[in-house]
């Protein structure tokens, strides 16, 4: 189910200069969240449109999760004015919106690679993988890629759940200096692993998908596009299809995850 929602901020934390994690209480989202979808948030009315974020993970509660939680990066005058917001203010939040992340039966080996804040709704599948599917933390991999140590997240919060963690910045200034995706394809020629999960930008998610097409794993990566609705609506969010040339499928109702042998990257 969608919601449309008065949400009330818990909380909206400066982890990294620029870098927030912000809380949104509604148990009714969270009941409804999985791994790799994503709400739409008005800011407020100066923000025509409204943004769309991925979940991050879901806030604990006594009982129920409470609510659910956002990773997010000030870019522009919507995420500037986001990030002024505090505890106790309320903000209308739709969701949560798209697919999620898709488990086939039988897998155990599993190869996680994010992109600057592509990161963000890959630590909710990694928490999925272990917590529901059963997965051992010993059998995936996380490989985080970034410009330089402020944006390379959630490193730490991957090792704390088991995961071995590959941290590489195109400046050398924490882990490898190397692209993301040199230690992945070191990963997969140690051992093939049964799927590989993708977020982060264009350039990145197609080099994943061709190495993941070319031996035939199972991949799947979550798009990052602009988004004026969320719903099908406006149609501004088209992914090309690659199993069918010259047609679209649209990141919000179709995606934002897809099988990365259905789309041109």
């Amino acid at each position: 189910m969608i919601f449309q929602e008065n949400t009330t901020v818990l909380w909206n934390r400066e982890i990294q200069p620029g870098i927030y994690r912000l809380a949104l209480q509604s148990r009714r989202m969270a009941a409804e969240a999985a791994a790799g979808r994503f709400v739409m948030v008005r800011i407020d009315p100066a923000v025509f449109l409204r943004r769309p974020f991925s979940i991050h993970r879901l806030v604990a509660g006594k009982g129920p999760p409470e609510g659910i939680e956002l990773l997010y990066k000030v870019v522009g005058p919507g995420t500037r004015r986001l990030s002024k917001y505090g505890a106790g203010q309320s903000l209308d939040v739709l969701g949560p919106v798209g697919r999620s992340f898709r488990v086939p039966e039988g897998v155990q080996k599993v190869l996680i690679t994010a992109g600057g804040i592509g990161v963000a709704p890959l630590f909710f599948l990694a928490q999925t993988l272990i917590r529901q599917r059963g997965i051992a933390p010993g059998g995936i991999q996380s490989f985080i890629g970034a410009q330089n140590a402020r944006e390379a997240l959630c490193a730490e919060d991957f090792e704390r759940l088991g995961i071995p963690t590959t941290v590489t910045t195109d400046d050398g200034s924490c882990g490898l200096q190397c692209l993301v995706t040199q230690p992945l394809a070191a990963a997969i020629a140690a051992g093939r692993p049964d799927a590989i999960y993708a977020c982060g930008p264009p350039a990145m998610l197609k080099c994943v998908a061709d190495m993941a097409f070319d031996r035939h794993i199972f991949c799947q990566v979550s798009v990052e596009t602009l988004m004026a609705c969320g719903m099908g609506v406006c149609l501004g969010c088209a992914v090309e299809r690659r199993d069918k040339a010259g047609t679209y499928l649209h990141a919000c109702t179709d995606g934002p995850v897809f099988d990365a042998s259905r789309i041109r990257l």
